[in-house]
């Protein structure tokens, strides 16, 4: 009778730890999914450094192109 009572303990106990361990193994499971979905996000809202440099050096040439105008005018006013 004490065997028979052993053996249902453990049996409980083994049945609640896989129990705890499989719904612990599914949220494991959804937070990566999740983490993902979050890195492809920051992927799609930050931009990259290149693109980052070509947009500055399209301001740099800009600016560049208005120094000039800025220096012919002045020029032509002087003199």
């Amino acid at each position: 009778m004490e065997m028979m009572l052993w053996n249902i303990v453990l049996s409980l106990f083994v049945g609640i730890v896989s129990w705890v361990l499989r719904e612990k193994s599914t949220e494991l499971h959804r937070i990566q999914i999740l983490l993902n979905r979050t890195r492809e996000e920051i992927a799609k809202e930050y931009v990259t450094k290149a693109e980052v440099h070509a947009d500055i050096n399209r301001v740099i040439l800009r600016l560049d192109k208005i120094d000039e105008k800025l220096d012919r005018f002045v020029e032509r006013h002087n003199a």
